[in-house]
Parts: C-alpha cells; structure tokens; sequence
C-alpha cells in the first residue's frame, strides 16, 4: 500500500468565489469500480460501476463546482453527494439543553435546524490528510469546525475516510474529536440510482431491515413514539418498489446485517448498506428545479434517486430515551457505513 500526502495526484475542480481552490480525486479499484471524491463538502461526486463492458455513475451530482455551491440556493438543496453535519437531520426549533446550558442554533427548515444550519459541513472546503493507493485505495479528509459554528459548543474535528476496497465497497468512516460536550450527527447524502443517474428510481426493489420508524409531526420532528410496520406502507422487510414519496427514519437493530438494499433488474445489480448507526434515513429526491442541471446535462427530478442516510436519530438532543449524541470532550466520535455493490439478479 503507498501512501501520498502530496497534491499531485489531486486534480483542480474549480475555485470558490473566494479564489480557494477546490480538488477532485478519484479512487480505482482492480475490479474496475470508480469513486471521485472532491474537497468541496468532502462531496461524492460520481460512483461508476462496470455493467455490460461499460461504467455507469450510480450516484447523482454536478460537473461543476459553480453547480454545487448554487445548489444550496435551490427552494430545497439536494445536498448531492455531500457530508452532512455538526447534526444531521432535524432539531425541533434549533433548541437543545446540554450541561444545564441552551443553545439555540441558527434555523434554516420551516424554524427548525436541519443538516447542520445554514452552513453545514457540506458547504466546507475539506483538507486532504491522506491518499493511498494501490488494493483498497483510500483518501482522508479532515475539517475544523470552530467553537460556536452555527451556535454548536465546542471546536470539532472531523477526520473521514473514503476507501474502495477490491470488494466492491465504499466504505466510509468517521472519527471526531471535541473541545467541549456538543452534539453530534454525520452521514452521507449521495443519492443513488442503479440503473444510472440519469434514471429515475421507481423501477428498482428497495429491502430495509427494520420492525419500527420513527413517528413524525408534519414538519419531520419525530414526536417521540416508534410506529409498528406491521402492515405498513413502508414495510420492507420483504423487497418491494422504491416508493415515489418517503422521507423516513427506520430504526436499525442489528449492527451486523444488512441494514437496506437497492436492487436494479435492468443492470442486475445490488447495492448493500451496513452500518453501526441505529437508524437509515430513507428519502427519494433529487429535484432541481430545471434551475440547475445535473452531470451530463441530466434534468433532475423528484424521482432521480434515493438517499440512505445511516445515522442517528433527528432532534436526538431533545429525546432521552433516543440514542445518545452527546460526544463529550476528551471522547471520540466514531461512524462506519459501508456500501456494497454486486452483479446479482433479484427478484421482487
């Protein structure tokens, strides 16, 4: 394994409108598989696959980094690609109490905070830390998040490593440190799309091995209660169509299974989510607008793809029986998600 820190083998992406440059990198693996990776939002941009003698680019995202940063000034940003935090998904009212201290976050979602503010990680410029390449090629990026960014306590570090093993996965892992007790809530938010990211997702099967989900008020805060999927819409214990409508938290038991699956009869291929987080967001999105337009030219739409956002569970801080997303000075923070792709036919 040989490992870079030089700049070399990053290629320029373009330059923010404060003349910082922005690279791109991308990772190969022997099987053929492709990941390019760009220091904006430590943002996956493409994800390519061989299918039939050629690669097809199963996430969606732009050519440009114009595209990116004028996406977060869409009616709603798609967040293509990008690394979501300090918190991702909701806090009810930007509000939570830590150590008998309120801190109020600045709202950026119908008056509450969502994936981080109004700045979130993925409007950052990461740094890269490392490159290796050879089996299993990987790269590191790192973030400083100051004390009181978007009103969060504490100075974090955020260290991220995307690796392309010689099985097919990406596999992305997270490690954050603190100053001070603060929240925290990274994921990933590619969408995805089998069956290319010029597609829409309704044809492809979709499994996610959850009992419960979380109960929701209409404006996405989870009220606190786990709704059965005992004959529910949303039960897919057995593999079924994506849905067209679904922005939805399912909670995650097992640690060591396959969280959730998307299945894609026309290029016979599988992808395979597995995670240590106790729950997958699953939204189907990717609107546009027909204000930007996405890689290749491709117009965008409500249907172009589906995200899993392994993570924990939104407002978190504000629930005590929810899982814990308290990361204390002098701890680490830690995440693991893998994505796994394999030619296989499936029915559903």
């Amino acid at each position: 394994m040989k490992t870079d820190f030089s700049t070399e083998h990053l290629q320029l992406f373009g330059l923010t409108p404060d003349n910082i440059p922005v690279y791109s990198y991308t990772l190969k693996n022997k099987m053929g598989m492709e990941a390019e990776i760009i220091t904006f939002g430590a943002t996956l941009k493409s994800l390519k696959f061989p299918v039939k003698e050629k690669l097809i680019d199963v996430v969606l995202g732009y050519d440009t980094l114009d595209s990116y940063i004028k996406s977060y000034n869409l009616p709603s940003a798609p967040y293509f690609g990008t690394t979501v935090g300090r918190y991702s998904g909701r806090i009810s009212k930007g509000v939570f109490n830590l150590n008998d201290k309120t801190f109020r976050l600045n709202q950026n979602n119908n008056g509450n905070t969502l994936h981080g503010g109004g700045v979130g990680f993925g409007e950052k410029i990461w740094k890269v830390e490392n490159i290796t390449t050879d089996e299993n090629p990987s790269i590191t990026l790192s973030l400083l998040s100051e004390h009181l960014e978007e009103n969060f306590p504490g100075e974090l570090k955020v260290n991220l490593t995307y690796t392309l093993t010689e099985g097919n996965e990406l596999k992305l892992e997270y490690n954050a440190t603190t100053t001070e007790d603060t929240v925290i809530n990274l994921t990933h938010h590619s969408y995805f799309n089998l069956d290319g990211h010029d597609s829409d997702v309704l044809n492809q099967g979709m499994f996610v091995n959850s009992d419960t989900i979380l109960e929701t008020a209409a404006d996405g805060i989870p009220t606190g209660k786990f709704t059965s999927l005992n004959d529910n819409a949303f039960d897919f214990r057995t593999s079924k169509n994506c849905p067209s409508v679904i922005d939805t938290s399912f909670v995650i038991e097992s640690k060591n299974a396959v969280a959730a699956k998307l299945i894609s009869q026309k290029n016979n291929l599988e992808m395979s989510v597995f995670t240590d987080q106790p729950s997958v967001h699953v939204y189907v999105g990717g609107n546009c607008f027909n204000i930007l337009k996405g890689k290749e030219n491709t117009d965008y739409h409500s249907l172009s793809g589906i995200c899993f956002e392994t993570q924990n569970f939104p407002d978190a801080p504000n629930q005590k029986h929810f899982p814990n997303s308290v990361l204390k000075k002098g701890e680490e923070y830690h995440q693991k998600t893998i994505y796994k792709f394999e030619n296989i036919i499936t029915e559903f």
